[in-house]
């Protein structure tokens, strides 16, 4: 993994810099932070005392999920050729009959 790539890279980039963390640690604390990311806003959907709308949460939440899909295993928005493409297709060309 290069350390100034586009994307994540970056991210661990400031996390070696700011931990003094090796790129494997760095690469573990970023993904610790998803996870951890990921937590909270399944805890504020399920928490229905909040006083935030559901339609706007709803909203914020799928874009964290396409945010998700599209940088999960690498920076699929600027390289949309492989696994992006196959998800647009099965999206949009596809899909199923309903």
């Amino acid at each position: 993994m290069a350390l100034f790539r586009k994307g994540r890279a970056r991210k661990r980039g400031c996390s070696m810099k700011q931990y003094s963390a090796s790129e494997e640690e760095a690469y573990e604390e970023v993904r610790k932070q998803t996870v951890d990311a990921w937590k909270d806003i399944t805890e504020d959907w399920l928490d229905e005392a909040k006083d935030v709308p559901r339609p706007l949460l709803m909203r914020v939440i799928n874009l964290a999920r396409s945010i998700d899909v599209i940088y999960k295993d690498g920076d699929n928005y600027s390289n949309s050729g492989g696994v992006m493409r196959s998800f647009i297709q099965s999206l949009l060309v596809d899909a199923l009959q309903m």
